[in-house]
């Protein structure tokens, strides 16, 4: 009988990837994953330092998901998420989990902050959702890319596909610097997930 594969591990981490949260941590990621039927699919590659992209981003639930995704695999990862989010009384969970709060009205100070933070910690995965938002975009924002710049790094896409509750941890993107072109092809990549509000995509 073929033995079905786990729903989250760090086993998909490489072990210098890995962060040093409890077994407590990694069971709370699996646990909500399994209650809402997700699982994930892939592995992290075994590099230094990458920026993680997620998206579709159409629904509060994405967060919740890529929470339950952290924990699970017991990733060390940043991430970046509007400054608005980080309220009072939460926010030293927020930063457990590894958010970092930003101000997208200075764009330049968020990539020179993560540069910064990149040279103290000796190699960093960041990540965020290229949309910037959960409302539908005409056109996606270039911060990542500019981060990928300023790091030398590629690019991880993980995609969240709702209709059969995976999240795929994919191809790595090695941008060009031709920003418009770049975001053109990772869009085109999305094209294959859906997330829960497809319209919104």
């Amino acid at each position: 009988m073929r033995k079905s594969s786990p729903i989250v591990s760090q086993d998909q981490v490489p072990v210098h990837l890995r962060g040093t949260r409890n077994a407590f941590s990694r069971w709370l990621g699996r646990s909500v994953l399994k209650l809402l039927g997700w699982r994930v699919q892939g592995t992290i590659p075994d590099l230094n330092r990458f920026i993680l992209i997620g998206a579709p981003h159409t629904s509060n639930w994405d967060f919740v998901l890529a929470m339950g995704t952290i924990l699970g695999l017991n990733l060390r990862m940043r991430w970046m998420a509007k400054h608005s989010i980080f309220k009072p009384g939460i926010t030293w969970f927020m930063e457990w989990l590894g958010g970092i709060p930003t101000d997208r009205k200075n764009p330049k100070m968020i990539v020179d902050n993560v540069a910064r933070l990149a040279e103290k910690e000796n190699g960093v995965i960041i990540g965020l959702t290229p949309e910037g938002t959960r409302k539908k975009v005409d056109k996606w924002k270039t911060g990542f890319l500019r981060i990928a710049k300023a790091l030398d790094c590629p690019i991880l896409m993980v995609g969240l596909n709702y209709p059969e509750k995976i999240i795929f941890i994919g191809e790595l993107f090695h941008p060009s610097g031709d920003n418009d072109s770049d975001l053109s092809s990772i869009r085109q990549y999305y094209n294959q997930f859906h997330g829960k509000f497809p319209s919104q995509f």
